[in-house]
Protein backbone atom coordinates (compact mmCIF):
# COMPACT_ATOMS: atom_id res chain seq x y z
CA UNK A 1 0.00 0.00 0.00
CA UNK A 2 1.47 3.41 -0.91
CA UNK A 3 1.45 5.89 2.04
CA UNK A 4 4.93 8.12 1.66
CA UNK A 5 4.59 9.89 -1.39
CA UNK A 6 8.14 12.09 -2.84
CA UNK A 7 7.03 14.89 -4.91
CA UNK A 8 9.83 16.52 -6.68
CA UNK A 9 9.10 20.08 -7.97
CA UNK A 10 6.40 20.70 -5.61
CA UNK A 11 5.76 24.57 -5.63
CA UNK A 12 5.22 24.52 -9.55
CA UNK A 13 2.03 24.85 -11.11
CA UNK A 14 1.29 21.10 -11.07
CA UNK A 15 3.25 19.86 -7.94
CA UNK A 16 1.53 21.80 -5.29
CA UNK A 17 -1.77 20.97 -6.99
CA UNK A 18 -1.23 17.52 -6.84
CA UNK A 19 0.48 17.67 -3.45
CA UNK A 20 -2.99 19.03 -2.07
CA UNK A 21 -5.21 16.41 -3.93
CA UNK A 22 -3.02 14.05 -2.33
CA UNK A 23 -3.21 15.82 1.34
CA UNK A 24 -6.88 15.23 0.92
CA UNK A 25 -6.78 11.34 0.69
CA UNK A 26 -4.65 11.37 3.51
CA UNK A 27 -1.26 10.69 2.02
CA UNK A 28 2.38 11.52 3.85
CA UNK A 29 3.85 14.18 1.28
CA UNK A 30 7.50 14.88 1.08
CA UNK A 31 8.01 17.57 -1.43
CA UNK A 32 11.66 18.74 -3.04
CA UNK A 33 11.56 22.41 -3.86
CA UNK A 34 14.44 24.24 -5.22
CA UNK A 35 13.11 27.80 -4.01
CA UNK A 36 14.82 29.28 -0.77
CA UNK A 37 11.75 30.87 0.13
CA UNK A 38 9.36 28.34 1.70
CA UNK A 39 5.55 28.57 3.54
CA UNK A 40 5.46 29.30 7.24
CA UNK A 41 3.23 26.63 7.54
CA UNK A 42 2.16 23.40 5.55
CA UNK A 43 0.55 20.01 5.59
CA UNK A 44 4.08 18.41 5.07
CA UNK A 45 7.48 18.32 4.91
CA UNK A 46 9.56 20.72 2.20
CA UNK A 47 12.76 20.09 1.49
CA UNK A 48 14.56 22.54 -0.05
CA UNK A 49 17.02 20.35 -2.94
CA UNK A 50 18.45 22.19 -5.74
CA UNK A 51 18.18 18.81 -8.27
CA UNK A 52 21.06 20.64 -10.68
CA UNK A 53 23.47 20.52 -7.24
CA UNK A 54 25.61 17.82 -6.36
CA UNK A 55 23.03 16.59 -3.55
CA UNK A 56 23.02 12.88 -1.64
CA UNK A 57 20.79 10.13 -0.59
CA UNK A 58 21.04 11.61 2.58
CA UNK A 59 19.13 14.51 1.82
CA UNK A 60 16.12 12.24 1.32
CA UNK A 61 13.33 10.67 3.36
CA UNK A 62 14.42 7.12 4.78
CA UNK A 63 11.27 5.83 4.11
CA UNK A 64 9.01 6.28 0.56
CA UNK A 65 6.31 4.21 -1.32
CA UNK A 66 6.10 6.63 -4.14
CA UNK A 67 8.36 9.18 -6.26
CA UNK A 68 6.35 11.66 -8.42
CA UNK A 69 9.20 13.42 -10.34
CA UNK A 70 7.33 16.67 -12.24
CA UNK A 71 10.60 19.12 -11.93
CA UNK A 72 11.60 20.27 -15.07
CA UNK A 73 14.80 23.19 -15.36
CA UNK A 74 13.56 26.71 -15.82
CA UNK A 75 15.74 27.19 -18.17
CA UNK A 76 14.20 24.52 -20.52
CA UNK A 77 14.60 27.31 -23.25
CA UNK A 78 17.84 28.35 -22.88
CA UNK A 79 20.08 26.30 -25.14
CA UNK A 80 22.92 26.28 -25.03
CA UNK A 81 23.10 28.85 -22.03
CA UNK A 82 21.88 26.58 -19.12
CA UNK A 83 22.19 23.10 -21.33
CA UNK A 84 23.67 21.67 -18.36
CA UNK A 85 21.26 22.73 -15.77
CA UNK A 86 18.16 21.25 -17.77
CA UNK A 87 20.39 18.17 -18.27
CA UNK A 88 20.86 17.84 -14.55
CA UNK A 89 17.77 18.28 -13.14
CA UNK A 90 16.13 16.09 -16.26
CA UNK A 91 18.16 13.38 -16.79
CA UNK A 92 20.86 12.86 -14.37
CA UNK A 93 18.59 14.02 -11.38
CA UNK A 94 15.65 11.42 -13.15
CA UNK A 95 18.44 8.55 -13.02
CA UNK A 96 19.48 8.74 -9.33
CA UNK A 97 16.09 9.22 -7.92
CA UNK A 98 15.59 6.08 -9.97
CA UNK A 99 18.35 4.57 -7.57
CA UNK A 100 17.12 6.37 -5.01
CA UNK A 101 14.01 4.50 -5.45
CA UNK A 102 14.96 1.15 -5.71
CA UNK A 103 17.41 1.88 -2.59
CA UNK A 104 14.43 2.62 -0.91
CA UNK A 105 12.16 -0.17 -2.06
CA UNK A 106 9.37 2.48 -4.08
CA UNK A 107 6.61 0.28 -5.37
CA UNK A 108 5.45 3.29 -8.24
CA UNK A 109 7.40 5.98 -10.17
CA UNK A 110 5.72 8.52 -11.83
CA UNK A 111 7.82 10.20 -14.47
CA UNK A 112 6.01 13.55 -16.31
CA UNK A 113 7.69 13.89 -19.79
CA UNK A 114 6.11 16.29 -22.36
CA UNK A 115 3.45 15.55 -25.37
CA UNK A 116 5.97 17.67 -27.00
CA UNK A 117 7.75 14.23 -28.03
CA UNK A 118 5.57 13.72 -30.42
CA UNK A 119 5.90 16.69 -32.94
CA UNK A 120 3.07 17.34 -35.35
CA UNK A 121 0.50 16.00 -36.94
CA UNK A 122 -3.65 16.51 -38.23
CA UNK A 123 -4.29 13.73 -36.37
CA UNK A 124 -4.70 13.28 -32.63
CA UNK A 125 -1.61 11.10 -30.83
CA UNK A 126 -2.12 7.65 -29.16
CA UNK A 127 0.30 6.63 -26.63
CA UNK A 128 2.01 4.35 -28.40
CA UNK A 129 2.53 6.73 -32.07
CA UNK A 130 6.75 7.27 -32.85
CA UNK A 131 7.89 9.68 -31.18
CA UNK A 132 10.41 12.59 -32.86
CA UNK A 133 13.69 11.08 -34.17
CA UNK A 134 16.04 12.06 -31.75
CA UNK A 135 18.31 14.80 -33.83
CA UNK A 136 14.72 16.56 -34.48
CA UNK A 137 13.28 16.84 -30.81
CA UNK A 138 15.43 19.80 -29.40
CA UNK A 139 17.41 19.53 -26.55
CA UNK A 140 14.75 19.94 -24.34
CA UNK A 141 12.39 17.55 -25.37
CA UNK A 142 15.49 15.05 -26.19
CA UNK A 143 15.75 15.59 -22.50
CA UNK A 144 12.44 14.54 -21.61
CA UNK A 145 12.60 11.42 -24.18
CA UNK A 146 15.74 10.77 -22.09
CA UNK A 147 14.07 10.62 -18.64
CA UNK A 148 11.38 8.23 -20.27
CA UNK A 149 13.54 5.62 -21.73
CA UNK A 150 15.40 5.86 -18.09
CA UNK A 151 12.29 5.63 -16.37
CA UNK A 152 10.88 2.22 -18.41
CA UNK A 153 14.40 1.03 -17.53
CA UNK A 154 12.75 0.56 -14.49
CA UNK A 155 9.65 -1.10 -15.08
CA UNK A 156 11.00 -4.78 -13.67
CA UNK A 157 11.71 -3.65 -10.12
CA UNK A 158 9.03 -1.16 -9.52
CA UNK A 159 5.80 -0.11 -11.44
CA UNK A 160 6.35 3.00 -13.60
CA UNK A 161 4.07 5.41 -15.07
CA UNK A 162 4.89 8.05 -17.75
CA UNK A 163 3.15 11.10 -18.26
CA UNK A 164 2.96 13.27 -21.21
CA UNK A 165 0.93 16.57 -20.22
CA UNK A 166 -0.80 19.07 -23.41
CA UNK A 167 -0.46 22.46 -22.48
CA UNK A 168 -2.01 22.40 -18.83
CA UNK A 169 -2.60 26.09 -17.52
CA UNK A 170 -3.99 27.40 -14.01
CA UNK A 171 -3.62 30.04 -11.42
CA UNK A 172 -0.25 31.18 -11.00
CA UNK A 173 1.22 29.61 -13.71
CA UNK A 174 4.20 31.27 -15.39
CA UNK A 175 3.42 34.34 -17.49
CA UNK A 176 5.61 33.00 -20.35
CA UNK A 177 3.73 30.13 -21.18
CA UNK A 178 1.21 29.45 -23.47
CA UNK A 179 -2.13 30.40 -22.25
CA UNK A 180 -0.89 33.33 -19.81
CA UNK A 181 0.92 34.72 -22.91
CA UNK A 182 -2.11 34.69 -25.25
CA UNK A 183 -4.36 35.93 -22.89
CA UNK A 184 -1.40 38.90 -22.04
CA UNK A 185 -1.55 39.86 -25.96
CA UNK A 186 -5.66 39.69 -25.73
CA UNK A 187 -5.28 41.88 -23.10
CA UNK A 188 -3.19 43.98 -23.85
CA UNK A 189 -3.86 44.88 -27.61
CA UNK A 190 -1.06 43.31 -28.97
CA UNK A 191 -1.18 41.33 -32.40
CA UNK A 192 -1.27 37.65 -31.88
CA UNK A 193 -0.03 35.56 -34.66
CA UNK A 194 -1.80 32.75 -36.56
CA UNK A 195 -0.30 30.23 -38.96
CA UNK A 196 -3.19 30.10 -41.51
CA UNK A 197 -6.64 30.89 -40.45
CA UNK A 198 -6.89 29.48 -37.20
CA UNK A 199 -3.36 28.46 -36.33
CA UNK A 200 -2.13 25.08 -34.13
CA UNK A 201 -4.96 22.90 -32.86
CA UNK A 202 -4.71 21.87 -29.23
CA UNK A 203 -6.65 20.40 -26.37
CA UNK A 204 -5.03 22.36 -23.12
CA UNK A 205 -5.80 20.66 -20.12
CA UNK A 206 -6.74 22.84 -16.58
CA UNK A 207 -4.33 22.07 -13.90
CA UNK A 208 -6.99 19.97 -11.74
CA UNK A 209 -8.18 17.91 -13.96
CA UNK A 210 -4.09 17.26 -14.91
CA UNK A 211 -2.95 16.62 -10.71
CA UNK A 212 -6.21 14.50 -10.51
CA UNK A 213 -5.20 12.32 -13.29
CA UNK A 214 -1.14 11.57 -11.50
CA UNK A 215 -3.09 11.46 -7.99
CA UNK A 216 -5.06 8.09 -9.42
CA UNK A 217 -2.10 6.81 -11.14
CA UNK A 218 -0.93 6.16 -8.08
CA UNK A 219 -3.23 3.72 -7.73
CA UNK A 220 -2.52 1.84 -10.95
CA UNK A 221 -1.71 -2.27 -10.60
CA UNK A 222 0.54 -1.83 -14.02
CA UNK A 223 2.96 0.05 -15.76
CA UNK A 224 1.75 2.54 -18.12
CA UNK A 225 2.12 5.66 -20.16
CA UNK A 226 -0.38 8.01 -20.74
CA UNK A 227 -1.20 11.60 -22.60
CA UNK A 228 -2.52 14.29 -20.04
CA UNK A 229 -4.65 16.60 -22.12
CA UNK A 230 -8.25 18.36 -21.53
CA UNK A 231 -11.75 17.47 -22.94
CA UNK A 232 -11.73 20.06 -25.93
CA UNK A 233 -9.71 20.52 -29.37
CA UNK A 234 -9.05 24.09 -29.56
CA UNK A 235 -7.18 26.22 -32.25
CA UNK A 236 -5.33 29.21 -31.66
CA UNK A 237 -7.87 31.54 -32.92
CA UNK A 238 -10.83 29.52 -31.00
CA UNK A 239 -8.40 30.23 -27.83
CA UNK A 240 -7.85 33.81 -28.18
CA UNK A 241 -11.22 34.80 -29.69
CA UNK A 242 -12.79 33.14 -25.90
CA UNK A 243 -10.31 35.53 -24.28
CA UNK A 244 -11.51 38.52 -25.66
CA UNK A 245 -14.93 37.78 -25.08
CA UNK A 246 -14.04 37.27 -21.93
CA UNK A 247 -12.18 40.14 -21.70
CA UNK A 248 -14.82 42.65 -23.87
CA UNK A 249 -11.79 43.51 -26.38
CA UNK A 250 -11.48 42.52 -30.23
CA UNK A 251 -8.62 40.13 -31.00
CA UNK A 252 -5.90 41.35 -33.19
CA UNK A 253 -4.43 38.60 -35.30
CA UNK A 254 -1.64 38.38 -37.72
CA UNK A 255 -1.83 35.53 -40.37
CA UNK A 256 1.18 33.97 -41.96
CA UNK A 257 0.56 31.31 -44.86
CA UNK A 258 0.54 27.76 -44.94
CA UNK A 259 -1.05 25.31 -42.56
CA UNK A 260 -0.14 25.15 -39.17
CA UNK A 261 0.41 21.42 -38.19
CA UNK A 262 -1.67 20.53 -34.71
CA UNK A 263 -0.53 19.10 -31.49
CA UNK A 264 -3.39 17.48 -29.71
CA UNK A 265 -3.51 14.30 -27.47
CA UNK A 266 -5.74 11.71 -28.16
CA UNK A 267 -6.80 11.09 -24.14
CA UNK A 268 -8.80 7.87 -24.59
CA UNK A 269 -6.53 5.69 -22.33
CA UNK A 270 -6.72 8.52 -19.56
CA UNK A 271 -10.15 9.14 -19.20
CA UNK A 272 -10.78 4.89 -18.66
CA UNK A 273 -7.66 4.27 -16.49
CA UNK A 274 -7.00 7.99 -14.69
CA UNK A 275 -9.56 10.86 -14.72
CA UNK A 276 -12.34 11.98 -17.02
CA UNK A 277 -11.14 15.73 -17.63
CA UNK A 278 -14.21 17.90 -17.69
CA UNK A 279 -13.25 21.64 -17.43
CA UNK A 280 -13.64 23.75 -20.61
CA UNK A 281 -11.30 26.71 -21.17
CA UNK A 282 -14.24 29.26 -21.46
CA UNK A 283 -15.46 28.29 -17.90
CA UNK A 284 -11.80 29.05 -16.17
CA UNK A 285 -10.61 32.42 -17.92
CA UNK A 286 -10.33 33.68 -14.25
CA UNK A 287 -7.72 31.18 -13.71
CA UNK A 288 -5.84 32.30 -16.33
CA UNK A 289 -6.01 36.32 -15.91
CA UNK A 290 -2.82 37.77 -14.61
Amino acid sequence: MIHNVLITGVQGLLGSRVSSVLLEKGYVIHGITRRNILPSKSSFSYLYLDLASNWSFDDLPERCDAVIHLAQSANFRDFPGNALDVFRVNIDSTARLLDYATQVGVKKFIYASSGGIYGNSCHAFKENAPIVPPGNLGFYLGSKACGEILVQSYASIFKVVVVRPFFIYGPGQRCDMLIPRLFSSIATGKSVTLQGERGIRINPVHVDDAAAAIAAALNLDESATFNIAGPEVLSVRDICEGMAHYLGVEPVFEKRPGESSDLIADISAMRISLHNPFRRLNEYLGDVKL
